[in-house]
């Protein structure tokens, strides 16, 4: 009687949690909902459910919806499709980015998670304040080295605009001119404009006129 009690005991405990695999859960969870309704749109409780957790448990985990979505935004920089390290390393930078964009952008193609986060998470002061630290301590900060020359920092974050202008036009919008375009034709177009950015080969501004690089 005593061992059968004892192995009731037992069968009652829940199995310990996981704290590397339930984190995980939360963040791939929250992802999902960011990218689908954006930073107001997606809240704590509806995160938890699809993680199978519960709202206090994600706060334990992240301190807060903040904090959460500073760690879905940070992790997706650290690994970055357009910005790999070849391209980083390469002289031909810029041509290898025009066309790493024009084959994420396919027509038809759903936008990755990350830019869906962006887009959708840009009308909110606090998550347009929370992406644009880690663009900077992320793609831009890596650009910005990567690139050769004078106003390095300034041509990393033209290209980043560049980049960020095709994939919402092309695939969000679906402006025809862009998204009808043959990719052969759209990477011609913009291999010279990225790669100008890339060398740091930019105009001098005439005499007279400030130079707004």
């Amino acid at each position: 009687m005593k061992r059968q009690r004892a192995n009731t005991r037992r069968a009652g405990k829940r199995r310990p949690r996981n704290a590397a695999t339930t984190r995980t859960a939360i963040l791939t969870s929250a992802r999902h909902a960011f990218a689908r309704a954006g930073y107001d749109g997606a809240g704590v409780r509806d995160i938890a459910q699809g993680a199978g957790v519960t709202a206090m448990l994600v706060n334990r985990y992240f301190g807060s919806k903040e904090q959460l979505f500073a760690e879905v935004v940070a992790e997706i920089m650290t690994r970055p499709i357009i910005l790999t390290d070849q391209t980083l390393r390469s002289p031909r930078g810029g041509d290898r980015m025009a066309r790493a964009l024009v084959g994420l952008t396919t027509a038809g193609g759903a936008p990755l998670d990350g830019f869906q986060i962006l887009c959708r998470s840009a009308a909110s002061r606090r998550a347009a304040e929370i992406a644009r630290e880690q663009i900077e301590a992320h793609y831009h900060k890596a650009l910005t080295a990567a690139l050769p020359g004078a106003h390095a920092a300034e041509r990393a974050a033209l290209l980043l605009a560049i980049v960020a202008g095709v994939q919402i036009m092309r695939q969000m919008i679906g402006l025809s001119a862009l998204a009808t375009c043959p990719p052969a034709v759209l990477t011609g177009i913009l291999e010279p404009v990225f790669q100008q950015l890339w060398s740091g080969q930019v105009a001098s501004p005439r005499r007279g006129q400030p130079n707004t690089a």
